[in-house]
């Protein structure tokens, strides 16, 4: 069968001059699986019997960056585009589990394939309509499978990340992990000690992010222990509170299934109850309470995101949404606007899809949507009509006081916040006279 995929132009253009100068090579990996798929595809790697001088050779008019030259990969520039180009290569000894102790450059395109991960990775497209498949990747992907190729317990002991991009692939494209396959990465789990935190991070984030997560994680939850500990402490987690039908980790996963697709938002969903098993208490009716849990459940986040490199300003964000996640937002503007102010626009407006997630993974007799619907909507109709809950919106400032009279100094600040409280409170209109009349009665001439 020939298979008309779009390919860009750079790609199209390494493969014919590769191929023009007598040297096999095709577009392999991701990128062909995703055209299989259907899918576009936007990286295209591309992997070749030319050595990396000879390719080096064949691209002479170009500028060709020795990016990994050891291992066999230079990337060429195409037009403004990056490809990288890799000789096809045999591996010795994985010592550390992840980064091969030698490279033997090699003509042989199955000596190559035999040493990538998974079937469903390992198609070729020669750029012309047609796909080498030596592993059975097409079947595979019919059948919505993820096998690894060869001994799984030999490609997972190489390098242990592809123990999480397997489970990453599980979730982003909805497919199920082959049983051997699987009882290895639950068997080699451990190795992922071995693994930068900051590959682990990326793998969890986009995990996180897949269709079939909340599958992946009840499914694979002991892969989940070595990187978060307490996720082993949640499952199985009995709850017993007439707020909730599930454990705690089917609960998390639910939430985590039912907020948008991005990290941040993700991250903080998977990390919102990871101190309720060390917060519980009992009342006098077997119920169980978990009072404090979202302090706990932010020190847990806040180890994790230090321990796996995240940048500040997820860390930030992550550790905010866990921090008030259990916070009731009351249906008044007043409320709503002091919250505005607390938190900024954005991270409100993720409070409450983070509580909306938290509220869908409870007992359905407590369904608070019109709650949420109503905060929103008067949280939009402060917005939209420019209702005053920042300084920045104060139509008055440190200059207009100290041209009243007002000496420079802390006072301007504390004079300023007392206002914005007055506006959000509605005691007072956010008018310039109105303010600075205020601000004389309450702190003098």
């Amino acid at each position: 069968m020939r298979y008309d995929f779009k390919i860009s132009d750079g790609a199209k253009c390494v493969l014919d001059s590769l191929h023009d100068s007598g040297y096999e090579a095709y577009i392999v990996g991701g990128s062909v699986r995703d055209m299989y798929l259907g899918a576009a595809a936007h990286d295209f790697d591309i992997t070749t019997s030319a050595t990396p001088e000879e390719t080096k050779n064949v691209f002479s008019d170009k500028t060709v960056i020795e990016t990994g030259i050891k291992h066999g990969t230079v990337t060429v520039l195409v037009n403004r585009e990056n490809i990288e180009v890799t000789t096809y290569r045999c591996e010795g000894e994985y010592s550390d589990s992840r980064h091969p102790d030698s490279v033997e450059f090699t003509r042989n395109l199955e000596d190559d394939l035999s040493r990538r991960d998974f079937t469903i990775n390992a198609l070729c497209y020669d750029g012309e309509g047609d796909i080498i498949d030596l592993y059975g990747g097409k079947e595979d992907i019919d059948a919505r499978i993820i096998r690894a190729i060869g001994d799984p317990y030999e490609r997972f002991s190489e390098d242990a990340l592809r123990i999480l991009r397997g489970a990453r692939f599980a979730s982003v494209l909805g497919f199920e992990i082959e049983k051997s396959t699987k009882e290895a990465m639950l068997d080699l789990r451990h190795l992922l000690k071995k693994i930068s935190r900051e590959r682990i991070a990326e793998e969890i984030n986009k995990l996180l992010c897949g269709k079939n997560v909340k599958s992946v994680l009840l499914d694979l939850w002991q892969i989940f222990v070595e990187i978060i500990p307490e996720i082993g402490e949640m499952q199985g987690f009995d709850q017993k509170n007439r707020h909730h039908v599930y454990d705690i980790l089917t609960h998390t996963a639910v939430a985590i299934e039912n907020i948008e697709p991005k990290p941040h938002l993700r991250l903080a969903a998977l990390l919102h109850d990871t101190g309720k098993p060390k917060t519980v208490s009992t009342d006098e009716k077997g119920e169980h309470h978990f009072y404090g849990h979202p302090h706990k459940s932010e020190e847990i986040a806040r180890r994790y995101l230090n321990e796996y490199k995240y940048d500040n300003l997820t860390k930030e964000r992550v550790l905010l949404l866990v921090k008030v996640h259990d916070t009731v937002i009351e249906e008044n503007k007043i409320y709503i606007k002091k919250r505005l102010n607390r938190m900024g626009k954005d991270a409100f407006f993720e409070l409450i899809q983070l509580q909306r997630a938290d509220n869908s993974a409870q007992n359905p007799v407590y369904d608070r949507t019109e709650h949420y619907d109503t905060v929103y909507r008067l949280a939009m109709e402060i917005i939209e009509d420019e209702e005053c809950f920042s300084l920045k919106d104060l139509d008055i400032n440190g200059t207009d006081l100290i041209s009243a009279g007002f000496p420079k100094g802390r006072i301007i600040g504390d004079i300023l916040s007392y206002l914005l409280k007055m506006v959000m409170e509605e005691k007072i209109k956010n008018k310039t006279e109105a303010l600075l009349a205020k601000a004389k009665e309450q702190f003098g001439e």
